[in-house]
């Protein structure tokens, strides 16, 4: 039985409290805000003990593994307490506030052998899973373009990061999945039409080493929700719809099945709705991390992971800041790889 604590029970916390409290061999125990209000609705709605201190909680719960719910710039802080107690844990993304957190966090975890997760939630989605599945047995042929459209309206709860570390962050992380390819050059154009600190609408373009384009359309200011992402190559493309889990690719009937024949030219074919059994990604994402703590495996979404989507989406916000192009060196492509 592994033990469980949550700490933050805002939105996301909460649904990691549904979906816990409905996993078998899960033990949920505890969980945590500086809201006595959503820590005594959360502990009364589950029947678990609540905290207003993450460090009381894993000083008096003796707890195997730790969900992290909390603003992106409490992670590091709460991570390296959870782990000092022996603590496997999932953080939400974006991994840190910054590239050293994150080093430090993914650090002190591979000292402890203990597993530090993020949670790129979108790797879970079972059109993503299946589109990935495609790409890799070589369905398009050459890829020529990823592009990403998440849209939607300014969230409230938001406000210690922009709309590249949250928003963007998973379209980064899917990009690189999808390809497993190292970005080498990007350039983006941010705005700030909110009265917040930070952008919240992010116009982008990435160039990967093998010469993918990858675009970025990304904003809060649009008044309907919109999660989006096609992948163009020479037999065709696939449109990929996270909210529906819907996969559709469109057949480019100029060039053969057979994979043969030369890219010549580009006409209408068939389209095909691939069958996708429906998933709840956030229950995906903890079954695997569950699963990665009982068998001692990595995680699917590691701390690298993490790491190498804040450093993209770092760069993007740098890049629009300061209205110029960002050349990776091999080295940090590589980095950026893992």
């Amino acid at each position: 039985m592994i033990r469980v604590g949550v700490v933050g029970a805002g939105a996301m916390g909460r649904n990691h409290l549904r979906v816990l409290s409905d996993i078998e061999g899960v033990e949920l125990v505890a969980v945590c805000d500086a809201d006595r209000s959503a820590v005594e609705s959360a502990g009364q709605l589950r029947k678990i003990r609540g905290y207003l201190s993450s460090w009381e909680m894993l000083s008096r719960e003796n707890l195997n593994f730790v969900v992290i719910a909390a603003p992106t710039k409490f992670h590091h802080r709460l991570t390296l307490e959870a782990l000092e107690k022996g603590c496997h844990v999932l953080v939400e993304k974006p991994i840190a506030a910054d590239l050293a957190q994150a080093r430090q966090m993914i650090t002190v975890a591979q000292k402890q052998g203990l597993t530090l997760a993020v949670g790129q939630i979108e790797r879970f989605n079972p059109a993503v899973r299946e589109l990935k599945k495609h790409l890799d047995a070589g369905y398009l042929g050459r890829i020529f373009q990823i592009r990403a459209l998440r849209l939607g309206p300014f969230p409230a709860r938001i406000r210690d990061v922009g709309v590249v570390a949250d928003l963007a962050t998973h379209d980064l992380d899917v990009m690189t999945y999808l390809l497993g390819r190292p970005v080498v050059r990007m350039y983006s154009e941010t705005h700030r039409k909110i009265n917040t600190q930070h952008e919240d609408m992010v116009n982008a373009v990435l160039k990967f080493d093998d010469g993918v384009i990858g675009v970025l359309d990304v904003n809060w200011l649009t008044p309907t929700k919109i999660r989006q992402l096609n992948v163009l190559g020479e037999r065709g493309m696939f449109q990929l719809n996270y909210l529906t889990q819907e996969l559709v690719y469109f057949e480019n009937t100029e060039v053969p099945s057979n994979g043969n024949g030369a890219f010549t030219g580009v006409s209408e074919g068939n389209m095909t709705r691939f069958q996708i059994r429906q998933t709840e990604p956030l229950r995906a994402e903890l079954l695997s991390v569950l699963r990665s703590i009982s068998q001692g495996t990595p995680p699917e979404v590691d701390g690298d992971a993490g790491y190498n989507a804040l450093a993209l989406a770092l760069s993007l916000v740098s890049a629009g800041e300061e209205g110029r192009v960002i050349e990776f060196t091999d080295s940090l492509a590589a980095v950026l790889a893992r």
